[in-house]
């Protein structure tokens, strides 16, 4: 009989290619794999583990959502001591808990939560590079206070996913969406609430709204990007450094807590 246990990760992304296992490439996955199976003791079946959701190189996360299963029940605080000290130093197992065998990471979510920071200088500042996207020119907040909330609610956002996605369905639902400047810290932040985002969605939407910000493109030009449904339209990518997976929700009432304090 196994035992299925969840587990809240966090990440400093930068020197993993992503979540997703990838041939000779050092990912979160691979690395989480490796030393689950070692704390089993490498059973003859091995130990495969599912992710709430696939962040890309260079992103970070500090509520990635991981489940797998051990062929006997150790306690959750006896997992969280044996994978603390076989990973490394970029990885941190924040909580441990046993669950339900029908639990999926992945399939039973009813929402995520983004965060990115926007780092607005001519030069990049060496202590901030990993962790916050570089723009060069000075976005007003103002203007994308605006605009934002256009993003809020059921769409299509086929404008804003990347080339290589696999959904084939690109209507999701945002139920927050915010921005706010940290003058001191010469930043801009982000945060998205919703069912669920698409590939490099988040990033392009960041793109855009520092375009926005920036007078590059008009207040309120959501509305129509989101009816063009082309990828070409919104053209640019936020840098990867800048996003972090905050949270996933698999409690309802969890959701509407947050929402309500948003």
């Amino acid at each position: 009989m196994t035992t299925r246990y969840k587990i809240i990760l966090a990440y400093d992304g930068t020197n993993f290619a992503g979540f997703q296992r990838q041939p000779g490439q050092r990912t979160v996955e691979q690395v989480l794999t490796k030393a689950v199976n070692k704390m089993a003791k490498d059973p003859a079946e091995p130990i495969v583990i599912y992710g709430a959701g696939r962040t890309d190189a260079g992103v970070h996360a500090f509520g990635q959502v991981v489940h797998f299963d051990l062929p006997y029940e150790i306690s959750p605080e006896g997992v969280r001591r044996g994978l603390s000290s076989m990973l490394p130093m970029d990885m941190l197992v924040k909580q441990v808990e046993i669950v339900p065998a029908d639990f999926h990471a992945r399939y039973n979510t009813v929402g995520k939560r983004y965060w990115y920071r926007a780092y607005q200088d001519e030069f990049v500042d060496p202590f901030k590079r990993n962790f916050t996207g570089h723009f060069k020119f000075q976005a007003d907040i103002d203007r994308i206070q605006q605009a934002i909330p256009a993003l809020v609610g059921k769409h299509d956002f086929s404008t804003f996913v990347a080339s290589g996605s696999q959904a084939h369905d690109h209507v999701r639902e945002i139920y927050a969406a915010k921005a706010w400047a940290l003058p001191a810290e010469q930043e801009i932040q982000f945060e998205f609430c919703g069912s669920g985002f698409l590939y490099n969605q988040v990033r392009i939407m960041v793109a855009v709204l520092m375009e926005i910000g920036q007078g590059r493109r008009e207040v309120d030009c959501i509305p129509q990007l989101l009816a063009a449904k082309n990828r070409a339209a919104a053209r640019g990518t936020a840098p990867a450094s800048g996003l972090y997976m905050k949270k996933v929700y698999y409690d309802p009432q969890d959701l509407q807590t947050d929402l309500i304090n948003d």
